[in-house]
């Protein structure tokens, strides 16, 4: 490999990458989708490099690389493919509008309902994933404080925080920590042990913002939404392909997407029994017009509503981070990082980077570097680049979004008034990490 760090080609593609990431940030604002800067920068990038390499006469090099992060990609695709078509399944049964619906109902006090919304979203966010959790309880905090503006904005931020730490200790819960499972660097159970921080990095905000939660009852709002035909049984065929994944992981020594396409097959026999088998109910005609207006489940409609933008943003960052990588930067940044600063200061630093920049692409870094780490750290990075997010409203994808659904309710600079408060969980799960699984570090230094 050449080391084009101080060449030209490598400085320009430096500079791409950056700017490509700065739209990715301002997407908010210019509404350019992420995926589309990204997908330039990587074929600039590997442009620059292949022309450096043809004329030194190593054009065989570029092209194992980027077959490599190929395979990379090819296997978050496919498994995030499975997922997401069944988070749409769920979705299309009414299985999240129900479980809204039902809240609306109770007649609870606002208090209550930031921790029944808060506590929902940790424990959901390690099953689906964290954004979609977010933007489910979003949608119920806004129906209840229709007018109490408060209530909406301290409500988002408890559930930015509570996705966040939730999607921390589960593989299936954020992308950094899928990543980190499927390259088998911490086992499916391992993750477990980040549950105690992870709870810290949640309790402890959500404790302190809940004494400016009013007291007071909240409106009792009628919205009530049945789940359709078979929306017990997607979720239930969920949860087997969840097992199916782990045990193809655990047991056969495969790679998970391959259990997880596995379960994807149990949703289309399904989806084809719910078609053959179709009925409208007299409750479908009252809430969705004449037979003939409620369509039968289709699987495959249900996979072509997946976030392509999201999947190909995927694509582009890990082979932007990979040239970037192949150039000889992020040899440099590990060298400084964990040789010099050490494995536990770089990780916290990793953490707060996340809450500026994407935890998707610095964790994708990270990997890349593939430092000498032992389970704790890679479980210390795991934990510090989910839940670093949490720190700024634009640290993560769940902050993201209910900064556009609660727009001028839940602003960046109120989340800034309460971030003090976050850091605070933050610090404490790292030390209750670092405290309650020292065992790890003691296994690897040991071996």
């Amino acid at each position: 490999m050449l080391d084009l760090t101080a060449h030209w080609a490598g400085l320009v593609s430096l500079a791409v990458f950056v700017a490509a990431y700065v739209l990715v940030i301002v997407e908010e604002y210019t509404h350019l989708r992420k995926s589309k800067p990204v997908l330039l920068a990587a074929g600039i990038i590997w442009i620059l490099i292949a022309i450096q390499y043809s004329s030194s006469g190593e054009i065989d090099a570029p092209e194992a690389a980027v077959h490599d992060f190929l395979v990379e990609f090819a296997q978050l695709f496919l498994f995030l493919l499975s997922a997401m078509t069944y988070v749409n399944a769920m979705s299309e049964r009414n299985v999240f509008l129900a479980l809204r619906g039902w809240l609306l109902r109770r007649s609870l006090s606002y208090r209550a309902m930031f921790w029944i919304t808060g506590c929902l979203s940790f424990f959901l966010s390690p099953v689906i994933d964290n954004l979609t959790t977010a933007l489910v309880m979003c949608a119920v905090v806004m129906a209840i404080g229709e007018n109490h503006p408060r209530f909406i904005g301290l409500a988002c931020i408890n559930i930015v925080v509570a996705a966040n730490a939730g999607g921390a200790f589960s593989p299936f819960g954020d992308i950094t920590t899928l990543m980190v499972w499927q390259r088998g660097l911490v086992d499916f159970q391992t993750f477990f042990a980040l549950f105690l921080p992870a709870v810290a990095n949640y309790g402890v905000p959500a404790f302190i913002m809940s004494f400016a939660i009013a007291k007071e009852k909240s409106p009792t709002v009628a919205d009530e939404v049945r789940t359709k035909r078979g929306a017990k049984r997607v979720v239930g065929l969920f949860v087997a392909t969840i097992v199916t994944a782990v045990s193809f992981h655990n047991f056969l020594h495969l790679p998970p997407f391959l259990g997880m396409m596995t379960g994807l097959a149990y949703l289309k026999f399904f989806g084809f029994y719910l078609r053959k088998t179709h009925i409208v109910t007299p409750y479908d005609r009252k809430s969705y017009g004449e037979v003939g207006d409620v369509s039968p489940f289709d699987s495959f409609r249900e996979v072509s509503r997946i976030e392509w933008d999201t999947m190909l943003f995927f694509f582009g960052v890990i082979m932007c981070v990979g040239g970037i990588g192949f150039i000889g930067y992020l040899d440099r940044l590990s060298a400084y990082f964990y040789g010099e600063l050490g494995a536990t200061t770089a990780n916290v630093l990793i953490g707060l980077l996340s809450s500026v920049v994407d935890n998707i692409p610095v964790m994708v870094a990270v990997l890349e570097m593939n430092p000498a780490m032992d389970t704790a750290q890679w479980l210390l990075v795991t934990l510090t680049a989910g839940v670093g997010g949490s720190l700024l409203s634009i640290g993560s994808a769940a902050g993201i979004a209910l900064m556009g659904q609660a727009r001028a309710q839940y602003t960046f600079s109120l989340h800034l008034r309460w971030s003090p408060v976050i850091a605070l969980g933050y610090a404490l799960s790292i030390w209750l990490h670092l405290t309650l699984n020292e065992r790890y570090i003691g296994l690897s230094a040991g071996s």
